[in-house]
């Protein structure tokens, strides 16, 4: 007998195994909530351990494809999920919140959606905070807590509401200070009353302060770095501004700025500080190769000493050069094989470019919150079709860690040096026509810049951020009062924010406005007068970072050029039909403003690495004051686009589509003896291909 029920036994459990392994081969294809008022289904979706399977695994006729994530179905997990969402809404205020489940299953699938009743949550009727009669301006502790009178009582932002209390009172002389929770609840009247009970402590104020672990960084380098200072009043966001101020100087692999606890009781009024740090290599040796489309072959190489004369200094020289292969000296005829989108570029392909920059940082300039650096540069630097700018000089930039979260930065550049462009263009654009106008352009002359620049940045990540936003505004003026030529005296001023937002498992929507304007005044030429702004200081457009259904620098004014010393009939005829296009140069505006939206999914094969891109760019670059020559058109242009994540950031392959023909523009005759002869206003040719490929690296905002 004791045999057969043991027998028995052991075919329930087979049994029961045997389900549980039925039901866990299920794919969970649906995940829903019903009844949820008061808080996100995506906030409850997190809460639980059942997880919906991915778009692609769940919808027809993709899952039939077997495409996408499955994960399947876990009956204990979801038992438990029962339970965790019931005591998740309690925590919130909901005591008497009823969780119920429909669960539809067939052979392969399941469908799962949990309905709640919520009830009527408890709310708070009083709020009371104690202990604060002692404490300097407690209007601030007591702003904008997370809970507040008259809402449901979540523990969760009672918690939270505490430790913002803490923190406040920490960064305000209190390092000591405590904050107990109580609170009463009536079940019946469904009404909490909360209290918050402060003990401040001692307020103090800096003491001595101890460095450990340094040998070859004097410490009274460290010491300046320092926000802290002895008999300033204590403040925990001191501590942590002294900590980031260390790690900014590359030297220390490891700093921590805080309370010397040895030395330290609860009721003291002067807090000792120590500052610990482990130090990291002296010296660092750098070098790169790489290859772009545009770029050709390039290289780089860099020496860095962190601890110039043992004084804290960051020491830099580096040097890199770019399109080798397709530019003088080291033109090996590569623009007509695998660097074949330099074969146009007639201006910025021509040479190697290329910048050798020597620097010194000093991490503080007056102050522990204000760093500044010196540099020496020599560079040749181009524009893809636009412009060729070869420069020498020198540079000075502040960066003002005051305001914390949002660093400004302050800067001088003074050059010497000449910019090569198109005699079209500096015919069409800045009334310089003649030869004698055309070389005054081309001279070699002094340019100072004197620029301001603001950024807030607050996403999640630098190079891939999926939630936040970022956003900056830069203002730049040459003027002769700083030391520019008079011929080069302009104001830019450009704004840009872009934002992120989490729409689910992986997908990510984002979009970007940017905007700017530049404003100069009138120069005299030779034969007529113009608003002169350097080539490469103005704005440029289309390219995988903007509007991406234009190739580089093909968004806004435009200029068309022919070699001869006059055109035929035959000529004529050949472009209107387009078998002879003539060469178009970009020429930049002084009126930007580019809006732009994606979304990004992950893909149904290898998720973790490729994602899928859908996007749409608009924006238009246009000259103030010459609406013959470059009317402010709006462009629009959608695509599709693939993301490969990889370390140094998303590999990005995006494919553009533009519906436009090129942008009027004015055709000149460039001679055999350099005049040009302006042919016709508003000339344009149809475009040959109406998709836009781009291989880039990195999000485009």
């Amino acid at each position: 007998m004791k045999r057969h029920v043991g027998l028995l036994v052991t075919l329930l459990g087979i049994a029961t195994t045997s389900a549980h392994a039925q039901d866990s081969a299920r794919v969970i294809r649906s995940l829903s909530f019903k009844g949820n008022h008061s808080i996100e289904s995506s906030v409850l979706a997190a809460a639980i351990a059942t997880t919906n399977s991915s778009w692609f695994a769940r919808t027809p006729p993709f899952r039939w494809l077997g495409l996408g994530e499955k994960r399947t179905f876990d009956e204990q997990e979801f038992r438990r999920d029962v339970v965790r969402l019931g005591l998740f809404y309690k925590q919130s205020g909901f005591l008497e919140v009823q969780v119920d489940t429909v669960v539809h299953r067939t052979a392969r699938d399941v469908s799962v959606k949990f309905v709640i009743k919520e009830g009527q949550p408890v709310r708070v009727t009083g709020f009371a905070i104690t202990g604060i009669d002692s404490v300097r301006r407690p209007d601030l502790l007591m702003q904008d807590l997370p809970l507040r009178k008259g809402a449901p009582f979540n523990r969760f932002l009672f918690q939270a509401s505490a430790d913002s209390m803490v923190r406040r009172l920490q960064d305000h002389g209190w390092p000591s200070a405590e904050v107990f929770r109580n609170y009463t609840v009536n079940k019946d009247l469904r009404t909490a009353t909360v209290s918050l009970d402060v003990a401040p402590g001692t307020e103090a104020r800096y003491g001595s302060i101890k460095v450990v672990g340094q040998s070859r960084v004097d410490s009274s380098f460290i010491l300046d770095l320092l926000a802290v200072r002895p008999g300033r009043l204590f403040s925990q966001s001191d501590l942590f501004q002294s900590q980031r101020n260390l790690y900014q100087t590359e030297l220390f692999r490891f700093a921590t700025v805080a309370i010397d606890s040895s030395r330290f009781q609860t009721d003291d009024s002067i807090v000792p500080i120590e500052v610990s740090v482990s130090e990291g290599r002296s010296h660092r040796v750098r070098s790169s190769v790489g290859f772009a489309t545009e770029d050709c072959f390039r290289g780089g190489v860099g020496w860095t000493d962190r601890n110039l004369f043992r004084t804290g200094r960051l020491f830099d020289i580096s040097a890199q050069v770019s399109k080798i292969g397709v530019g003088e000296p080291a033109n090996f005829g590569l623009d007509r094989s695998i660097c074949a989108a330099a074969k146009d570029d007639t201006i910025g392909s021509s040479h190697a470019n290329y910048n050798v920059t020597a620097l010194i940082r000093q991490p503080r300039f007056f102050s522990p919150n204000i760093s500044g650096t010196y540099s020496l540069f020599a560079e040749r630097r181009s524009e893809f079709n636009v412009y060729r700018r070869e420069e020498i000089g020198g540079a000075i930039s502040l960066t003002d860690q005051v305001l914390r979260r949002v660093p400004l930065t302050f800067g001088y550049r003074l050059g010497y040096g000449s910019t090569q462009a198109s005699s079209g263009t500096l015919c069409a654009f800045f009334n310089a026509c003649t030869p004698a106008d055309i070389d005054r352009l081309r001279q070699k002359r002094v340019l100072a810049l004197l620029s301001a620049n603001a950024v807030w940045l607050r996403s999640n990540s630098p190079i891939d951020p999926t939630r936040g936003y970022s956003r900056s505004l830069e203002g730049v003026i040459s003027s002769r009062f700083i030391g520019s030529s008079s011929l080069e005296q302009f104001l830019r001023v450009t704004a840009d924010q872009a934002w992120y937002r989490q729409l689910g498992q992986g997908w990510v929507l984002s979009w970007h406005l940017r905007g700017g304007f530049i404003l100069s005044p009138q120069v005299a030429f030779d034969s007529s007068s113009g608003n002169f702004i350097p080539p490469d200081q103005r704005y440029y457009a289309g390219g995988p970072n903007d509007v991406r259904g234009f190739a580089r620098n093909e968004l806004g004014p435009l200029v068309y050029v022919l070699q001869g010393d006059s055109i035929s009939q035959a000529q004529q005829i050949a472009i209107q039909n387009g078998s002879l296009r003539p060469q178009f140069f970009a020429t930049g505006g002084n009126t930007l403003a580019i809006g732009q939206i994606e979304l990004r999914i992950p893909s149904p094969i290898f998720r973790q690495r490729l994602r899928l891109a859908a996007f749409l760019d608009a924006g238009t670059l246009f000259e103030r004051g010459k609406t013959n020559f470059s009317p402010a058109l709006i462009r629009v242009t959608p695509g599709v686009g693939l993301r490969f994540a990889t370390p140094l950031g998303p590999v990005r392959f995006d494919v553009g589509y533009n519906p436009y023909p090129l942008t009027p523009g004015a055709l000149y005759l460039q001679k055999s003896n350099g005049d040009l002869e302006f042919v016709q206003n508003d000339f344009t040719q149809p475009r040959t291909n109406h998709f836009t490929f781009h291989f880039s690296v990195g999000q485009p905002f």
